[in-house]
């Protein structure tokens, strides 16, 4: 009978989810990335972690002196406390000499001065996890491809025998001939960091192997922040299906209910559609407010608008409610965040996005698509991306509503624009611009709903300073769409609120 796996926690969030579980108990891991890529800070994390839950560790170096780990503890609010720490920085040159000699291997005469420090502080420690920094040191005291890779097999022996957890941290300098280090250890991590043409930069890692455990393959966004990494996981929607009744999620404006059969259904994506200006972002919020009014949670994220402004143009919305907007977010009821594309990665942004669900919300606005797209030009399969967010929301019966603006004041009534996401959209909402009376007007329109019976009238959409208002079906009209429509007789239209 097959002895359970067992796990230790590699202490860094989001990353014990791609390793499903952590690192193996007496694993032997290669974490490896350009400089920069927070190999040092993720071992810290680790260790830290393991001392933390009681184990003995030690952090052998030959290329970050105790000071460097300090300051790098410091910057993250850390404290290297009883770490025991076998600092090589300045006797690592003594085994210049030795480049011949494998730092393990039993037929060699002797060990030289570093390979005996490393014998003695593991014999002393007696630890149950050690970090060793310094590969690249080793493979360039090496000198040949056949003494570094019997040196990592001795080392891999040698620690296996104590049953000790060991990472290996390697920054991938100076090749030795087509030795691979991933080849001789039982899992490898890649840490890998890009810089983009503007924003910050770009981290995401994978994981290319661990033996005798599954892992969670494809890249996954992770971020350096004060307080160490944090591994934004690849969202899977398949494994989030939950069970949730279906319900209708109305607006609170009967005409707009009207049209839609009631409401927008829960589990389900909804789509604005329309030039700039038409309507589209106070809809949405129309629902939000209407979904808070009944107790549920909403969460807001904007591309394209200051807080300030959001929250000025809502409160009109909110009637009878003291403090607005701002009461809701006070309560808790509202999660809204300005969002900055060119500091957050696709990953950190869906991250962002299920924290909100877990934490209850069940109305998620996304305003807007294009601010979200545009902001990312060198971001590769954002579309796809997104569906799996979509397809998660869905199964986890939140109500999504993305905004979606077209270019230019009258647009025909075809779906032309930059950004075609109208296939992941369960319920399209159409807004367009008319010309009626001398007067610039506005029109709304269910251009499809998958999820039960709509309207397919066109109805004149009004905001003012008193809020939203959806007039009567515009059935004495034809050529709304076109922007400029022929009057075919009486038709009635929402009364101005400054003429009475």
């Amino acid at each position: 009978m097959a002895k359970p796996k067992q796990y230790v926690s590699t202490g860094v969030p989001g990353l014990d989810h791609v390793l499903m579980g952590g690192f193996l108990r007496k694993g032997f891991y290669l974490v490896q990335g350009d400089p920069g890529s927070g190999k040092t800070t993720l071992a810290l994390q680790f260790v830290l972690g393991r001392m933390a839950a009681g184990e003995k560790c030690l952090y052998i170096t030959l290329t970050e002196s105790v000071e460097d780990l300090e300051n790098a503890c410091s910057s993250h609010g850390w404290e290297l406390g009883e770490l025991e720490i076998c600092d090589l920085t300045s006797s690592a040159a003594n085994l210049a000499g030795e480049s011949e000699a494998s730092v393990f291997h039993p037929s060699e005469i002797e060990l030289g001065e570093t390979t005996r420090a490393i014998l003695d502080a593991v014999e002393a420690a007696k630890p149950d996890c050690v970090v060793f920094d310094g590969l690249s040191e080793m493979r360039l005291l090496a000198g040949n491809a056949l003494v570094y890779r019997r040196q990592l097999l001795a080392l891999k022996e040698f620690f296996v025998r104590r049953g000790t957890t060991v990472l290996l941290l390697d920054d991938r300098s100076s090749p030795l001939g087509n030795v691979q280090p991933e080849s001789l250890v039982g899992g490898n991590v890649v840490l890998e960091r890009t810089l983009p043409v503007y924003g910050t930069a770009r981290r995401r890692l994978f994981v290319t192997k661990v033996r005798g455990s599954n892992f969670r393959e494809g890249y996954h966004d992770y971020e350096i922040i004060q307080g160490g990494v944090i591994v934004h996981p690849r969202l899977v929607a398949s494994e989030h299906h939950e069970a949730f009744k279906r319900a209708a999620v109305p607006s609170g404006i009967a005409a707009l209910d009207s049209m839609l059969g009631g409401g927008l259904s829960t589990g389900s994506t909804t789509l604005l559609l329309g030039p700039a200006g038409v309507g589209k972002s106070t809809i949405s919020m129309q629902f939000v407010v209407n979904t808070m009014k009944a107790g549920d949670k909403a969460a807001v994220y904007m591309f394209d608008e200051v807080m300030e402004t959001l929250i000025e143009r809502v409160d009109k919305l909110c009637p009878g409610k003291e403090g607005g907007l701002r009461a809701y977010m006070a309560e808790g009821m509202l999660h809204a965040q300005q969002v900055d594309p060119a500091e957050m990665s696709p990953g950190a942004f869906t991250h962002e996005v299920r924290r909100a669900v877990e934490a209850g919300a069940k109305l998620i606005i996304i305003d807007s698509l294009n601010g979200y797209l545009n902001a990312m030009p060198e971001e590769r399969y954002l579309t796809t991306h997104l569906h799996e967010m979509f397809s998660y929301l869905n199964q986890k019966g939140v109500l999504t509503m993305m905004v979606v603006a077209q270019h230019g004041m009258i647009v025909g009534g075809g779906m032309a624009g930059d950004v075609d996401v109208s296939y992941l959209a369960d319920t399209v909402l159409l807004f367009r611009y008319f010309e009626a009376r001398g007067e610039i007007k506005q029109a709304i329109s269910v251009f499809k709903k998958r999820t039960g019976q709509h309207e397919r009238t066109l109805r004149e959409l009004r905001i003012s300073s008193n809020g939203v208002a959806v007039g009567e079906p515009l059935r004495e009209f034809r050529g709304v769409m076109t922007g400029v429509p022929q009057y075919e007789g009486k038709a009635e239209m929402l009364p101005d609120p400054k003429r009475g």
